[in-house]
């Protein structure tokens, strides 16, 4: 029956059935029928999967970030950084990349980051002389930013499968995140280098800009300061970086509208519905994993082959590379952590190092076709072609993202210090 079920999944999954049902089906079949357990078990496992607490912090990020989508911080952004480096060569990919890092302290939302600034940057980067694709190659690229930098909705749903701190686990990605936009900014010093420099804005025009965005650049202080500070927890500040969004974009930039709220509540539901029946299917894989015993089997197999941790992390990198290739974030942590985890813990590997390496490595394979979401958003915001995006994406930004990762594995200090300090 299990192998029925591994079979089951495997054909359901290639042949385009939501992965929560795919989820649903192969782990029922495990759970009811080889494990002989009631149903009742698994409603129970289910209602407790999606009823943490810390998991309410993902529907409330996913809402403030598309009210600012809505009103209108998106664009202060982009005058902020566009002042600040646009003269530059290459200075409005620069500023693309620094917002979208900044736009991603405000809502982690990967998506939302590529529609909200893409939106605005491509057709100011296309007039200006940028090839089409290379733009939306970049944007879907920094987009990957805000799954790095605090707070990342991807983050939240890791510590809920590990036990890690969700605080910690913010601050992990903080200086991870300062290394990739760094690689990126390189790349576009690079590709840009021939490219005519802009007029320079002026210290009066930057001050303008920064005065007029000041209630968006405030918006990480609360919600971070909230967090570490202590009088909040991620869940809490969720819910004021909401009301702040509001209340920003009803009472202070007057461009929120009321269709605009409708849009952004939808836009929540549908998103969030999304993510909850993956985590709810995939309670039944970690039944199945908890009475087969099969992650202790594993480890003891894993310890008595003398894998090293270098080892360990360099056969995840490539096991989540291909998953990503055709399965979402969502669930490939839940098909892979509970198995990682126990691992890592075994072999002396910080679970905060683990997450890092994970997140680069199914970062980067959603940026490979079939899947790769975030290519085929840019793609549709430019009006490009979406082999042209993904053609420019290779081999540059993939090869970016390969050092990255290695990086990322071989200096685990770049994903632990400022956790410690927190």
């Amino acid at each position: 029956m299990i192998h029925i079920a591994i079979a089951v999944g495997i054909i359901t999954l290639f042949i385009s059935v939501p992965i929560f049902l795919v989820f649903g089906l192969s782990g029922s079949l495990v759970v009811v029928n080889a494990l002989n357990l009631p149903w009742s078990v698994l409603t129970q496992v289910t209602f407790d999967s999606i009823s943490k607490y810390i998991l309410l912090a993902i529907p409330l990020f996913i809402f403030a970030g598309m009210i600012m989508v809505e009103g209108g911080m998106a664009r202060r952004l982009v005058n902020v950084f566009t002042s600040a480096v646009g003269h530059w060569r290459g200075g409005l990919g620069i500023a693309m990349v620094l917002t979208m890092g900044f736009f991603g302290a405000l809502c982690g939302s990967i998506l939302a980051a590529i529609v909200a600034v893409g939106t605005i940057m491509v057709p100011i980067m296309v007039e200006k002389g940028y090839p089409r694709a290379f733009v939306a190659a970049l944007a879907a690229c920094s987009g990957f930013l805000d799954a790095l930098i605090p707070p990342s909705n991807g983050a939240i749903i890791y510590c809920a499968i590990t036990g890690e701190n969700v605080a910690a686990a913010f601050a992990a990605g903080v200086v991870p995140g300062f290394v990739f936009g760094g690689l990126l900014i390189l790349v576009v010093l690079w590709k840009c280098r021939h490219m005519e420099k802009m007029p320079r804005a002026g210290w009066r025009k930057f001050i303008k800009s920064v005065g007029s965005a000041w209630a968006a650049l405030m918006t990480p202080v609360i919600i971070l300061g909230g967090i570490y500070s202590g009088l909040l927890t991620p869940t809490e500040s969720a819910a004021v970086a909401g009301i702040w969004a509001i209340i920003v974009g009803f009472c202070i930039y007057r461009e929120l509208k009321f269709a605009g709220l409708w849009s952004a509540l939808k836009a929540t539901a549908v998103t969030t519905s999304m993510i909850f029946a993956i985590i709810a299917m995939a309670s039944f894989l970690s039944v199945a994993l908890t009475y087969t015993r099969f992650p202790h089997k594993l480890i003891e197999a894993v310890i008595g082959l003398g894998v090293t941790p270098v080892l360990f992390m360099m056969a995840c990198a490539i096991i989540v590379l291909i998953l990503g290739t055709f399965i979402e974030v969502v669930p490939i942590m839940y098909l892979t952590l509970p198995i990682f985890a126990p691992i890592a813990t075994a072999l002396k590997i910080d679970l905060l190092h683990l997450m890092i390496v994970f997140t680069a490595f199914v970062g980067l394979g959603l940026l490979t076709p079939p899947v790769c979401v975030g290519a085929y958003t840019a793609a549709a915001i430019s009006e490009e072609a979406s082999h042209k995006v993904i053609r420019a994406i290779f081999p540059l930004f993939f090869l970016v993202g390969i050092v990255y990762g290695l990086i990322i594995i071989f200096f685990p200090d770049l994903a632990t210090w400022l956790p410690s300090l927190v």
